[in-house]
């Protein structure tokens, strides 16, 4: 039971501790230093991560989200080396799997000093889930075939709005794009079987 829900658990518990760390997250945003708590319009995750919050004070979330980015890590890394068992391409297959597993480090690098190392993560998940939407929008998976354009438009939107410099507007993109993704996880996880991309 556990083995088959180990994703579901990781992802849930991921998210459950990274909500902890906001409500315990002291202040300070990009747009007002003296802000109170975790502005979801003002703040990165990252922040979440720093021993200090912005505001100066000792940031008493971060315990929180670091554990909470191991769960991640891990339930990411799970994902991308399950999905890889159902591709038929050995290529791919292969692929994916340095994928998960390189994710299982690099993600959790994104709550230690070595943040900017870790953001690799980021497009290595990009490429991984690019990867399985090709495969998704050849099979005969309709719904997934829409979660899995509208999970990667949000990417996208993520980094022209940090590219051209919208912070504001990146922020808000920031928590879309996590939000959709760990759906889109979710769903490919359990909603997908190795016979659906037989024919692909």
């Amino acid at each position: 039971m556990i083995k088959k829900y180990f994703v579901l658990i990781c992802i849930i518990t991921s998210a459950v501790l990274i909500i902890v760390a906001t409500f315990n997250y002291p202040g300070g945003s990009l747009f007002d230093k003296n802000s109170i708590g975790f502005d979801w319009s003002g703040n990165f995750f990252s922040h979440l991560f720093a021993p200090k919050a912005i505001n100066g004070s000792e940031n008493t979330g971060r315990i929180w989200a670091i554990i909470g980015m191991a769960f991640q890590s891990i339930g990411y890394g799970t994902f991308f080396i399950n999905m890889a068992n159902k591709i038929s391409s050995k290529l791919w297959a292969k692929i994916l799997k340095f994928i998960g597993v390189i994710n299982i480090v690099f993600i959790f690098l994104i709550a230690t000093p070595l943040h900017d190392i870790g953001t690799i993560s980021i497009v290595l998940t990009l490429l991984g889930l690019f990867t399985i939407s090709i495969y998704i929008i050849k099979s005969k998976l309709h719904f997934l075939k829409v979660c899995c354009v509208f999970c990667l438009i949000t990417y996208y939107c993520f980094f022209a709005l940090y590219g051209f410099g919208y912070l504001g507007l990146t922020v808000i993109m920031q928590k879309i794009f996590s939000i959709c993704s760990l759906i889109l996880v979710v769903g490919l996880e359990y909603f997908t079987k190795k016979e659906d991309f037989l024919d692909v």
